[in-house]
């Protein structure tokens, strides 16, 4: 059995039911609208976060351009100051060459109009025009003249000799020039001089040796500068001769920063020198002394063995006189002992004439 409602009560329900409605619709409204509020907020929040953020970037962005045209602009530069370099030294290389190429031309014409004998005196006289130029701005106190010692059986073109103003020499140098002419059937070679240059340097007690050479002209290794050979040679280069002066600068100057310590090292020598001489002085006394001693100990023992030779042969003459007294003492006894009777013991007839010659002597006495 369905149950049934009047109308008035529907009306009462329906009223109190749209009362629950307003009072439910109210805190709903609030809730929505703090959750927009808070919504908006958050939008509001991430809006500026992201202009922030954009601008940032922007920023950095600005500032990785600024970086990068900079950079541009550095590697710009540089590349121009690299071309420029490249350029400057192609030029120099270039001029370089160039003076080279017009050196060796120079040269190959120079030698061309020459006797071989001239070819050689000309690059010795060459290098001591070049010399004596700057001999008294440079190397007033030098001594550089030519070699003319050949007593060994070989003798250098020139020798080069400094000293400080207390005679302590401090550089030597022993030149050898070597140039020959292009017409020439057997070519030498650099290395064919390098143990007779050696060998004068030693001689002459020189420190250094240099060849100025125009020999092996294509050859790039002696056409780039000084060349050390010292690998094959203690001290020894090799030169052209526009290098001639500078070679000389350059060992010269590296021997006078050296300089303070050979003075010292001469000192130290003069001084070994001193004890050396003293040494000398002692083991000469020591030899003469000796000497003596052993002369004089000789002639002690000498002296000695004949005063025992002496000695002897005295005691040989006394033995000998002793024993000739014993025997006069012996004859002597026996001269004593003699008588006639014994004299006529074993001679009756003797004996006999005795006796008559006494008998007569007898008689006369009578």
């Amino acid at each position: 059995m369905s149950r049934s409602c009047s109308p008035g009560r529907r009306a009462s329900w329906t009223l109190r039911a749209c009362g629950r409605s307003r009072r439910i619709r109210r805190p709903c409204a609030t809730r929505t609208k703090r959750l927009r509020e808070r919504l908006e907020s958050s939008e509001t929040e991430k809006k500026l976060a992201v202009a922030e953020a954009v601008q940032r970037q922007a920023q950095a962005l600005s500032e990785g351009e600024k970086r990068i045209l900079t950079l541009e602009n550095e590697l710009a530069a540089r590349e121009t100051e690299s071309r420029l370099k490249e350029k400057s030294l192609q030029e120099q290389y270039e001029e370089k060459l160039k003076s080279k190429d017009e050196q060796i031309e120079y040269y190959k014409d120079f030698k061309a109009r020459q006797s071989t004998k001239m070819i050689g005196e000309s690059l010795e006289q060459h290098c001591l025009t070049q010399f004596n130029t700057l001999r008294m701005t440079a190397f007033p106190t030098a001594y550089f003249e030519k070699d003319n010692d050949a007593r060994t059986g070989s003798k250098g073109d020139f020798i080069f000799r400094e000293s400080d103003e207390s005679g302590t020499e401090f550089i030597s140098i022993m030149f050898e020039m070597k140039n020959e002419a292009d017409a020439t059937a057997t070519k030498h070679k650099n290395e064919d001089f390098f143990k007779e240059l050696d060998k004068d340097r030693r001689e002459k007690h020189c420190e250094y040796a240099v060849l100025v050479s125009l020999l092996e002209i294509d050859n790039e290794l002696y056409n780039n500068g000084i060349v050390d050979v010292s690998y094959r040679y203690e001290k020894m280069y090799v030169v052209r001769p526009q290098f001639f002066i500078p070679i000389i600068t350059l060992l010269r100057n590296a021997a006078l920063h050296s300089l303070q310590y050979r003075r010292e090292l001469e000192i130290v020598k003069n001084q070994q020198l001193d004890i050396l001489h003293f040494e000398e002085n002692m083991n000469a006394f020591k030899e003469g002394f000796g000497r003596n001693y052993r002369i004089a100990s000789e002639k002690f023992r000498t002296a000695v063995d004949e005063i025992d030779k002496t000695i002897t042969h005295l005691q040989k003459i006394k033995d000998a006189l002793l024993s000739s007294e014993n025997n006069l003492r012996l004859a002597n006894s026996k001269a004593e002992d003699l008588s006639i009777k014994r004299l006529t013991k074993n001679a009756p007839s003797v004996k006999a004439l005795f006796d008559e010659q006494r008998a007569a002597r007898e008689t006369e006495e009578q």
